[in-house]
């Protein structure tokens, strides 16, 4: 007959060979090494308590009450979207898709509130939670009180092991990164999030509706890594809404009858030199029309046609299903003021990201607002992140580049990059002022006509 050994009857009933059920080690060092007598968790006893933080990450997420949130009920085309918000849409749901199957690296996924971005992340978080994988998701100014509440004198768990879980979770799915309070503690925090699962390249998720430029430098760097993070911007406004469109910020209803059929080229009238610069204005306007890219800038005195021009080019791209945003400068400011009411409809937020991140902008007038520093500020801040992002943008201005230098240094010098802007200077004289003097001459002719008579 065979005999067991006692290490045997421990495996047979159970018992961790290693630490025989206590749980917990004492480091084999000599007296006053710093770990000297301190009990150390077993393998067994770390797994356990990975499970434990893991499960009480998990209750503090949002992922439980987002469970209806999956790729099955996600609609990847939008509801009425125009075939280049569709396909933005789509290429979303695609890369969320392709994360699910495969966690790799980091996606970060960015748009205006109700666009679908949360959707898709916690689909992510649903599928790979389904497929057995630990997955943790957390909006982020939840993620940091539930760091904070380690700092109670009654806290269940102490403030390293509960931050250690979170910055080592297997995977890391953060929502709503930007909408925090950014106080020092919580921005040394999240860095030290980023930083850690960047060196260690640990799949994560990020949604926000901010801009990168607003995104804290340091966590910033990591996101812009092309090796490790795919960035994608959907461009749709509310995934839950209707025609995306017209919005009411946008003043193209009232000028329906500017398209490049009712534009005059003023053949007649015009020296050969105008002439040809303003039929080169017109073709400028109907290539950049068809393949809206870069910026376009129209400049020349009032009357020259160059809202006109920037209308046509909004009617054109709307008439073939394309969503363009055409306001005055002065009106859009307004707006944006408007939204400091209490009772405005809108958050100042949203309607900011509405304008800065619209698919195809066209400013009307710049130059011509008050420019007081926080209108200055608001109109550098929305064209800044459209430069960096390389957003299809047209503005007319009857300011001429030098003046830019004078009015906004900053904005001057990115009108300056020839790789993105296109200046197009109308030098025809003002199309008013033609007619007003046309109609003077007709009528000195009449009145010698009749005294002739």
């Amino acid at each position: 007959m065979r005999h067991t050994s006692k290490d045997d009857e421990k495996k047979n009933d159970g018992v961790c060979p290693i630490c025989g059920g206590v749980c917990y080690l004492r480091r084999d060092v000599p007296v006053g090494h710093p770990q000297f007598g301190q009990a150390i968790p077993c393998r067994c006893k770390r797994q356990e308590l990975t499970a434990k933080h893991l499960a009480e990450v998990r209750k503090a997420s949002a992922l439980d009450a987002l469970s209806h949130m999956t790729f099955e009920t996600f609609v990847p085309d939008g509801y009425a979207l125009s075939p280049m918000l569709s396909s933005n849409l789509r290429r979303a749901y695609e890369l969320a898709m392709a994360f699910a199957q495969k966690p790799e690296g980091w996606l970060f996924l960015r748009g205006a509130y109700g666009c679908g971005k949360t959707h898709l992340a916690a689909a992510i978080g649903n599928r790979l939670v389904a497929e057995g994988r630990q997955v943790l998701f957390v909006v982020v100014p939840d993620l940091l009180d539930y760091i904070r509440s380690t700092y109670r004198s009654d806290s269940i768990a102490s403030y390293d092991e509960r931050f250690e879980h979170v910055r080592t979770a297997p995977i890391l799915i953060l929502d709503d990164l930007g909408t925090e309070n950014l106080t020092a503690w919580a921005r040394e925090k999240l860095f030290q999030i980023f930083n850690y699962r960047y060196n260690a390249r640990l799949p994560t998720v990020i949604t926000t509706n901010r801009s990168l430029e607003e995104i804290d430098q340091r966590i910033r760097s990591r996101l812009l890594d092309q090796s490790l993070c795919k960035v994608w911007t959907i461009l749709a406004r509310d995934f839950r809404g209707g025609d995306q469109r017209q919005s009411d910020l946008s003043s193209l209803n009232l000028l329906s009858d500017k398209t490049f059929e009712t534009f005059e080229l003023r053949e007649r009238e015009l020296n050969g030199a105008d002439r040809e610069n303003l039929k080169g204005a017109y073709l400028m306007a109907q290539d950049y029309a068809r393949e809206p890219k870069g910026w376009l800038i129209l400049a020349g005195t009032y009357g020259v046609g160059k809202t006109h021009l920037a209308a046509a080019i909004a009617n054109y791209r709307e008439a073939r299903g394309f969503p363009v945003l055409f306001v005055v400068v002065p009106d859009l400011l307004d707006h944006l003021r408007a939204t400091f009411d209490p009772q405005s409809p809108v958050s100042y937020d949203k309607r900011f990201d509405e304008v800065r991140n619209a698919p195809l902008l066209i400013l009307d007038d710049l130059g011509a607002q008050s420019t007081t520093p926080w209108a200055q500020e608001k109109l550098f801040q929305i064209l800044n992140h459209r430069y960096n992002a390389k957003l299809p943008t047209v503005i007319t201005t009857s300011m001429a580049l030098e003046d830019f230098e004078r009015f906004e240094p900053r904005l001057f010098v990115r009108m300056l990059d020839r790789t993105l802007c296109f200046h197009v200077g109308i030098t025809a004289p003002s199309f008013h002022g033609e007619r007003a003097r046309a109609s003077a001459k007709s009528s000195r002719r009449a009145r010698s006509a009749s005294r002739h008579e």
